[in-house]
């Protein structure tokens, strides 16, 4: 495997694309290109999350493709700043929506035109997230062909174009707060103002920013996955975008697990922070997932004799 670290930005350190990219080999593939799968962790934009990072995507890499990691522009890791949330003067312009999502852009752009260096399947680059890192994704699913990317980021669609997409319990409807519990509230006002920078949205804010309303027949095929017991992203959210893609013809899986808190990653001790983040039940989502993948990203394993 190699393992290499590419920076965004010439002049900060926080924001890079880990790739890990199987070594070229005669016996597997015969050294030929790969699909590849690139990661969004979590943290509401807060943070990003390590358990949601290097672990999901040496599971990926575990199938058979290439994977890359994006630590995206977030609030900061230092806990003492998020206190510092609740002063209008500690405000991060520089990463306000919609920085996240053409950092996405960017990570899609630099694996696709070094594409042929690192034996990457140009045609077949999947994203994806979990939680805020989902909301990324999704984000980014239903705007890859539109201005604000393609103009930003001065490319074409096809180059941001992915393949597939992985969503893990999904913020995608911020305007729903049914059945968010009480202690969650206050980590929605610092995402929020973190994010969007006004701990209240408006409704125009909500609309710009909720990816279930924006999907569009263009809109890459799914996988979702949640869980009914999550109290920090309502189960709805991971509903209503599955409905919006049925609504415009666009290929979907969704998996709703009965039980299981928020940030699971991949719901057992490879990514477990805590003994809760550990589910059977949920933990097969990777599997569910692959093979899912699978009927888009099946390898070019050449024919034996």
């Amino acid at each position: 495997m190699i393992c290499e670290k590419h920076f965004l930005y010439e002049d900060r350190d926080d924001v890079f694309l880990t790739t890990y990219l199987w070594e070229p080999s005669p016996e597997l593939l015969a050294g030929e290109k790969r699909p590849l799968v690139l990661v969004c962790p979590g943290g509401g934009y807060l943070n990003c999350s390590d358990r949601e990072a290097e672990p999901v995507a040496l599971r990926f890499a575990g199938m058979g493709y290439h994977a890359a990691v994006l630590r995206y522009s977030t609030y900061g890791e230092r806990r003492d700043d998020f206190a510092r949330l609740a002063t209008d003067d500690y405000l991060k312009p520089h990463i306000l929506y919609p920085v996240q999502m053409r950092e996405l852009g960017i990570a899609m752009l630099l694996l696709k035109r070094r594409a042929a260096e690192w034996r990457i399947d140009a045609d077949r680059v999947a994203i994806c997230g979990f939680s805020a890192g989902a909301h990324n994704c999704a984000m980014y699913a239903v705007n890859w062909n539109r201005p604000v990317l393609t103009d930003a980021l001065k490319a074409n669609p096809e180059e941001l174009h992915p393949a597939a997409v992985i969503l893990g319990y999904p913020v995608v409807d911020f305007g729903i707060t049914e059945g968010v519990c009480d202690a969650d509230r206050p980590l929605y006002a610092d995402m929020y103002k973190a994010f969007i920078g006004a701990a209240e949205p408006s409704e125009a804010q909500f609309a710009q920013i909720d990816a279930a309303r924006q999907v569009t027949a263009d809109t890459p095929p799914m996988f979702i996955w949640s869980t009914a017991a999550d109290a920090t992203v309502p189960v709805m959210n991971s509903l209503n975008l599955a409905s919006a893609l049925s609504k415009h013809g666009v290929p979907f899986e969704l998996h709703i697990f009965e039980e299981g808190l928020h940030g699971m990653g991949l719901c057992d001790q490879a990514s477990a922070g805590v003994t809760q983040h550990m589910d059977a039940a949920a933990a097969k989502w990777p599997e569910l997932a692959g093979s899912w993948l699978a009927k888009r990203f099946v390898l070019d394993v050449p024919k034996g004799e």
